[in-house]
């Protein structure tokens, strides 16, 4: 059984670092987060959302305070994220994906069995921060890199808690030459 967790793993000493409510979110046991979410992104990224969503990719709708559940549990060395956004009119859209430690202070987040995102994190000022390194195309046991810039952009994310209890996310995607293609922001709680 492990006895830490894969953010544990990344951040080493900084996890002591992190107020109990992002401790909460990325404990080793089984755990869920409830909260809500708003989407945002600009009309032309409507097409290839719609894409990118046929690959588990990110999702393809907009929308404001919708009601988020992330359970997550580990499976060996992989962590498992399964998020469920249920919209106002009773549609619900799984976004799954699956994390690995990568070495150092770095993760890999797959949202299919070959599209993965590799991302640094760092503690400041009790704030847990992503910054995206580039994206990954997994072909067996090979990790081919692929730059932000060449499709959505950089990622970050950054994750504050609100009280023992609660914290709040915002992750973004900008692209060096169109600016903010993408948004998600929420308040989530983890039982």
């Amino acid at each position: 059984m492990e006895t830490q967790s894969l953010m544990q793993l990344a951040l080493g000493a900084e996890w002591e670092q992190l107020p109990p409510a992002l401790k909460a979110h990325y404990q080793v046991a089984t755990n869920t987060d409830l909260g809500e979410l708003d989407i945002e992104y600009p009309d032309l990224m409507q097409p290839g959302l719609n894409v990118l969503r046929l690959l588990g990719v990110l999702i393809n709708r907009r929308g404001k305070s919708i009601v988020t559940t992330v359970e997550k549990y580990m499976d060996g060395n992989i962590q498992r994220w399964k998020r469920t956004i249920g919209f106002s009119d009773g549609t619900a859209i799984q976004f799954n994906s699956h994390w690995v430690h990568a070495g150092g202070n770095e993760l890999i987040e797959f949202v299919s069995p070959v599209l993965g995102l590799k991302m640094a994190v760092n503690v400041y000022e009790n704030k847990l921060h992503y910054e995206g390194r580039y994206y990954v195309v997994k072909l067996g046991s090979l990790l081919l890199p692929v730059p932000e810039w060449l499709l959505l952009g950089h990622t970050t994310i950054v994750e504050t808690a609100v009280d023992a209890d609660s914290f709040t996310m915002d992750f973004r995607l900008v692209h060096p030459v169109f600016g903010q293609l993408y948004r998600y922001a929420g308040r989530f709680t983890t039982e």
